[in-house]
């Protein structure tokens, strides 16, 4: 996040897209809320009736994929009645021409085409983001899974750039974390081309330093996305994968694909806190410990660092990650040793500029959020004040590009996915509590009355959907929040599947997978086949 979580309470405007921030971040969620209470006016633009639309001045349901020709559209209508913020382009920006005269195709009539949106809401809501003194975006994965996620991301700085609201206090733009630690593990290098802080493999500064600090040769060419990882693993070329903390299996799309690439690497190690579908196929299983017992930090999704504290003795033989790290890097010939995670913290700061000032010391009572480059340093609240890293904030005239796969005779409904309040992630830890699988407890699908109705669908019964990847058995829900053609299924369940369906396709420069459009089919079930599902209810789909 440009800004802080805080920062929203005194936002006039903020404009919600791709996130159903209520179930998917209820804290933000709730702030939101309180803005709201306080007189903040709500944009949103999703392609479900999320809870928040309830409170938006103006909801745009677009189409699944066409985020880009909205913020478009959006931009058209700015640009056309004058609106834009026109000392902030011309003093901190570049390329604003090739913006203006891209945009110009994007009348808001065009645009309601593309979005099946009605063109006078994008108007309203162009008008409503530009003329509020400070307005925030927020956004989830909604905006960065799909084949032009960068392009999306890249469509929502143009827009918080042509107004101005970007750089100040209660503005910005405002990715939500999809983890509790994501950010963390971005920020300590967990991503194929850059070190800890974003620093690039490939720079030979940047290199060299790394390696004096560790002692070590490093490679100085980017390594491989998730993604491409599953590929290659399943082309026979990965022959020993690690896998911490994390499940494809369930999360990845595509599952058949997924599962055809653990079958294929020669030795899979997986480190996790309970037996996994992942775990399942692994050669050697190391017990991690869960966050409730270990010492360390989690960075936020406001950039926050803060402390993690251990509240109960680890269960069995598990060892938190550090140390399993530590140990099998001792192994492996270096010899250097930890005692205790502020060791490792120290460490973090001593190479990377962004956490320079972050010790065990400073975070004890409150967490310090990067930026924070000294020991004196205060933390910084917001990003971009008086200049952006680059320099200059460079505008991108990007086209609306459709999705990977569209819909067609064979597979007529726009399958989109997302998460619900009462699981997390791939329910490795929330589907063991009974509680929660009272709440939620198996796989849906929601589907818009007059597409049930003519596929002769009842709310409740079981249905098969099915894609060009695969099939699976759910339960159909019927319900008003989804457009005819659209569809919508939480991914977090095992049995029924939502990431049995989706697309393995990537966006070309970041690699991350399109999980929120796919083309499926659903189908009543025979009678036959519904006798059948019925007798097997004691069996592990239903439970």
């Amino acid at each position: 996040m440009t800004n802080s979580i805080n920062e929203v309470l005194d936002t006039d405007v903020i404009f919600v897209t791709g996130s159903n921030t209520t179930e998917s971040h209820p804290v933000i969620g709730a702030k939101i809320r309180q803005a709201i209470q306080r007189g903040a006016k709500l944009i949103v633009a999703e392609p479900r009736k999320i809870d928040l639309a309830r409170d938006a001045e103006v909801f745009i349901q677009i189409k699944p994929g066409t985020n880009v020709a909205l913020f478009n559209g959006m931009m058209h209508v700015i640009l056309e009645e004058g609106l834009q913020n026109k000392t902030f382009i011309a003093e901190r920006t570049e390329n604003f021409e090739e913006l203006e005269k891209m945009v110009k195709a994007y009348t808001p009539e065009r645009v309601s085409e593309i979005c099946e949106v009605d063109a006078e809401d994008i108007r309203r809501a162009a008008r409503l983001y530009a003329q509020a003194a400070k307005a925030s975006i927020f956004y989830c994965m909604g905006i960065t899974q799909h084949t032009n996620g960068v392009h999306n991301v890249m469509s929502v700085s143009n827009l918080a750039m042509l107004c101005g609201h970007i750089g100040r206090e209660s503005t910005g733009v405002n990715p939500l974390r999809g983890q509790n630690n994501v950010q963390g593990a971005c920020d300590m290098g967990a991503l194929p081309n850059v070190y800890p802080g974003y620093q690039p493999v490939n720079k030979p500064e940047v290199t060299e330093k790394f390696e004096k600090a560790w002692g070590a040769v490093l490679p100085t060419k980017p390594g491989l996305t998730v993604s491409e990882i599953m590929n290659a693993a399943g082309h026979g070329d990965i022959k020993f994968l690690y896998i911490m903390g994390e499940n494809p299996m369930v999360s990845d799309p595509d599952t058949t694909h997924v599962k055809h690439a653990l079958e294929h690497t020669e030795f899979l190690v997986v480190q996790d806190i309970f037996m996994t579908e992942t775990a399942q196929f692994a050669d050697v299983v190391l017990p991690a410990t869960s966050f409730a017992e270990k010492d360390g930090t989690f960075s936020n999704t406001e950039r926050r660092v803060q402390r993690v504290r251990r509240a109960v003795e680890p269960v069995g033989n598990a060892k938190p990650d550090w140390m399993i790290m530590m140990e099998l890097m001792n192994r492996l010939g270096c010899s250097k040793v930890y005692k205790q995670p502020s060791e490792i913290m120290d460490e973090i700061a001593s190479v990377t500029p962004s956490y320079a000032g972050i010790d065990y010391d400073r975070i004890e009572e409150k967490g310090l959020q990067w930026p924070c480059p000294t020991k004196e340093h205060p933390g910084t609240k917001f990003l971009h004040s008086g200049s952006f890293a680059r320099g200059k904030g460079l505008f991108m005239a990007l086209e609306h590009k459709a999705p990977a796969e569209e819909i067609d005779q064979d597979y007529p409904l726009i399958l989109t996915t997302g998460r619900i309040l009462y699981h997390y992630h791939t329910r490795t830890m929330t589907g063991k509590v009974d509680g929660l699988n009272r709440m939620a407890p198996e796989s849906y699908i929601e589907i818009h009355p007059a597409t049930a109705s003519s596929l002769k669908i009842q709310d409740g019964e079981y249905v098969r959907v099915s894609s060009r990847r695969g099939s699976i058995l759910t339960r159909a829900k019927v319900v008003d929040t989804v457009e005819r053609k659209v569809v919508f299924m939480p991914f977090h369940y095992a049995m029924g599947a939502a990431n049995m369906l989706t697309n393995t396709a990537i966006d070309p420069t970041c690699k991350t997978p399109e999980l929120k459009v796919c083309a499926v089919i659903v189908e009543k079930l025979s009678k036959t086949e519904l006798d059948g599902l019925r007798s097997y209810a004691a069996a592990a789909y239903i439970g």
